[in-house]
């Protein structure tokens, strides 16, 4: 079996995919924004904070803060962690449906 080749070395013809409607250039629209973050970037952020500095300082500081609400001691090492964890996880389902919803 034989291939065809280019100058190049390359066994793809020269071919170069190009996706519907797209010359190469970025639109407008699709064209970065200087606006930093944007929404979903710092409730990312303030979800990482929360979950990184403030939950393990509560139970650092105040290991018996879940009393407040009725929880003994050893109670509290078990609900205060399930606070990042739904954090972080309605994070991600939010940020994943709001990157495969269609334009």
């Amino acid at each position: 079996m034989s291939s065809e080749t280019d100058a190049d070395g390359s066994a793809d013809g020269g071919y170069v995919h190009v996706p519907d409607g797209h010359d190469g250039e970025t639109s407008a629209s699709e064209a970065p924004t200087a606006d930093g973050f944007g929404r979903k970037g710092w409730a990312l952020t303030a979800v990482l904070f929360t979950c990184v500095l403030v939950i393990p300082g509560i139970i650092y500081l105040y290991p018996y803060a879940a009393g407040w609400f009725g929880l003994p001691f050893f109670a509290t090492y078990l609900a205060l962690p399930f606070v990042p964890a739904v954090l972080l996880g309605l994070v991600a389902v939010w940020s994943m449906t709001a990157a495969t919803r269609d334009p």
